[in-house]
């Protein structure tokens, strides 16, 4: 977690806010460290029952002048994407509820912002974690993502939303031109094409009687097929028979996938450089399980019910510790081969931490590549700033 949150320079972690949240509802804002040391001593004598990051500051949080100006100046870019902002579109599961069926929405998310974020923007280092119930958050680490001001936050977001007005508004996509979609829109298409079938008619039956996305249709495609028993089958059956000669058809395709599964993202989360978003490997308060990193490309696979819970580490480390040392003929064979095994290398933790390792250590040696190829010495701790790291 040092590692991570320094970017090589201690002085930039010392600046950084962290929240505590307490038992007995006792919330602790501006808690800020002068090394990873001071970070363990003061989780270990808190014991927070979940951890807040925030953003880095001009001053320390913990021992800021209130004389002076408490500016934000650098945070990760973030995404949180909630599945209960899907409950207009699932069937299956509503409010704090998910199942496979449901994940799928998150996993078809995953993979659009993931691909956009990389190949629209350049970023590299993104770190996806599951929230520890019914959604996700993306880390994007990248200097020039920690270096956005809140308007570049909010033109990347804008960028990134398809979806806009409230829940009484019956249509919330518009395409200008069916003929010439923008790359974005086009390489979403082609992702929940892979899904929409199954997500949509075979898991989430939409489109059948009472179901209120079935009123975005243009009228002509709602009269046709109006009084079908079947009636996502007859919408797309109409569609595909008509599309070609008909530029409303074609668009009214493009507007139905994307409305139904396209990405919802948390807005505020991600403009506001003060705003707090749960670090990993909090243990979700409702449903014990650790909020873990995983790999986006195997997103369809994850599985939440697989993700441990505080109890289960537990057991499972006291299982571990229970087995035989060795068989070494001797007490002092034993010693001799007895091995320290870090506890979470005992446990169902081992390969999300895996992949937690592998995305810090890339943040590594993208920097020593970097400081390597400008040929620079390494700037003067004083400034907090990573631009030069």
């Amino acid at each position: 977690m040092y590692r991570w949150l320094s970017y090589g320079n201690p002085e930039f972690f010392s600046h950084r806010e962290f929240s505590f949240a307490l038992a007995g509802d006792v919330y602790i804002r501006y808690q800020s460290f002068t090394s990873n040391e001071d970070f363990v001593a003061e989780l270990k004598r808190r014991k927070p029952e979940k951890i807040d990051i925030g953003a880095v500051y001009n001053q320390k949080p913990k021992t800021r002048d209130t004389l002076i100006d408490f500016i934000p100046l650098q945070k990760e870019f973030v995404l949180d994407i909630d599945l209960t902002d899907y409950d207009d579109v699932r069937t299956c599961c509503q409010g704090a509820k998910v199942c496979e069926k449901c994940w799928k929405f998150i996993a078809v998310a995953v993979k659009i912002m993931d691909a956009s974020l990389r190949d629209d923007f350049g970023f590299q280092h993104l770190m996806w974690v599951f929230s520890g119930r019914r959604g996700v958050h993306c880390w994007v680490c990248d200097q020039e993502a920690i270096n956005l001001d809140s308007h570049a936050r909010a033109a990347i977001l804008e960028y990134l939303t398809v979806i806009r007005g409230g829940e009484n508004q019956a249509k919330k996509v518009k395409i200008p031109n069916a003929d010439k979609l923008h790359p974005f829109i086009s390489r979403s298409v082609s992702i929940i094409d892979d899904v929409f079938d199954e997500i949509c008619r075979d898991d989430q039956s939409m489109l059948e009687q009472g179901d209120k996305n079935f009123e975005m249709l243009p009228e002509e495609v709602k009269s046709a097929v109006k009084d079908s028993a079947d009636r996502f089958n007859a919408v797309m059956n109409y569609i595909n028979e008509n599309k070609k000669e008909k530029k409303t058809v074609r668009t009214a395709l493009y507007e139905l996938k994307l409305q139904l599964c396209f990405p919802r993202l948390d807005v505020n989360v991600s403009k506001d450089l003060n705003h707090l978003l749960k670090s990993p490997f909090c243990v979700h308060p409702k449903t014990g399980k650790v909020c873990v990193p995983f790999d986006p490309k195997k997103a369809f696979e994850f599985d939440t019910d697989g993700v441990p819970s505080i109890t289960q580490l537990m057991d499972e480390i006291n299982a571990f510790d229970k087995q035989p040392s060795s068989e070494a003929k001797s007490e002092a064979d034993q010693k001799e081969t007895k091995v320290v095994v870090v506890d979470y290398k005992k446990t169902s933790l081992a390969p999300f931490m895996k992949v937690f390792e592998g995305f810090v250590k890339e943040l590594e040696k993208q920097r020593i590549v970097k400081s390597a190829a400008d040929n620079k010495t390494i700037p003067d701790k004083s400034n907090i700033r990573i631009d030069d790291f």
